[in-house]
């Protein structure tokens, strides 16, 4: 029997423990506060500031959206972000992307304080996640987010081999690092594979991010492998839907992410859980 991973009330079990969590630091006066940064008129982007700061403000985080023209001027932007990195009330700063062409993103997201950093992209902490070092620093939020996901599988991982198809720096590159800190075997594809089938059926799990509508078939997965899809994609009807076939492979796999309902929920709860850690960080370097 096939597990189906439900990413809803995972989300919303993450998010109690959050409130929780808010709840507590509020009883010392401390407010965990977030800041947006969105620049231009992306659609897209406005949907997915409007969600998180819906959820910010459902759990008791202090959310600020400062909304930018896309005109704005590389200096102006790094300024507004200088801002709150000089702000103690602001404990995480994210830029939505993707920003206006003429902006260099690198560049801004570099000029994140990187114990604001909660988006886990600043240069600083993608090379502590990746040389696995110890003490606080955030994360990438999806890969985080997918690691919620198998511990609540109580699924021994140490050893096993894990394929990641996909190598953006939003998903690919730092879940490959997490699982390999998990002490798993892990390859890593991406559009030059050769033989990708070949390789993912291998993977005890297969996490796929590539943007590819139903990339992975049943024919592609392991018997009994943990299926992680991360795609948000639409079919030819319009259907969201992901990079995984899933109603051929939820008949080959032992556990499997929905799409939508699986990874999505997930990223934004454990950006809000991103938050407060960085918060309460912030409170023992005593920086509040």
């Amino acid at each position: 029997m096939t597990t189906i991973i439900d990413g809803k009330q995972l989300a919303k079990d993450l998010n109690a423990q959050t409130k929780d969590r808010v709840a507590s630091l509020a009883q010392r006066g401390i407010v965990p506060g977030l800041a947006v940064i969105i620049v231009g008129d992306d659609p897209a982007s406005a949907i997915y500031v409007r969600n998180k700061h819906k959820k910010a403000g459902q759990l008791g985080i202090n959310s600020v959206v400062r909304q930018l023209p896309a005109t704005i001027s590389q200096a102006d932007l790094l300024q507004v972000v200088t801002e709150y990195n000089q702000d103690p009330a602001i404990h995480g700063i994210l830029v939505q992307s993707p920003l206006p062409a003429g902006l260099d993103e690198q560049a801004v997201v570099a000029h994140i304080d990187p114990a604001k950093d909660v988006d886990g992209f600043h240069p600083l902490n993608v090379g502590r996640l990746f040389a696995n070092l110890p003490g606080h620093h955030p994360v990438s939020c999806t890969p985080r987010g997918i690691m919620t996901m198998l511990d609540s599988l109580h699924t021994h991982l140490r050893g096993k081999h894990a394929v990641v198809v996909g190598r953006s720096m939003i998903v690919g590159r730092p879940m490959a690092s997490m699982l390999l800190n998990a002490d798993m075997t892990v390859s890593v594809a991406h559009v030059y594979t050769k033989d990708l089938s070949a390789l993912t059926q291998q993977a005890d799990v297969l996490v796929v991010a590539t943007g590819v509508t139903h990339l992975i078939k049943e024919t592609d997965v392991k018997p009994g492998a943990i299926v992680i899809d991360v795609g948000m994609d639409r079919d030819e009807n319009g259907k969201l839907t992901g990079d995984v076939d899933f109603d051929g492979v939820v008949k080959r796999a032992g556990a499997i992410t929905p799409v939508p309902g699986g990874v999505g929920p997930m990223t934004i709860a454990t950006l809000m859980q991103q938050t407060v850690d960085l918060c309460e960080w912030s409170e023992e370097r005593g920086t509040n």
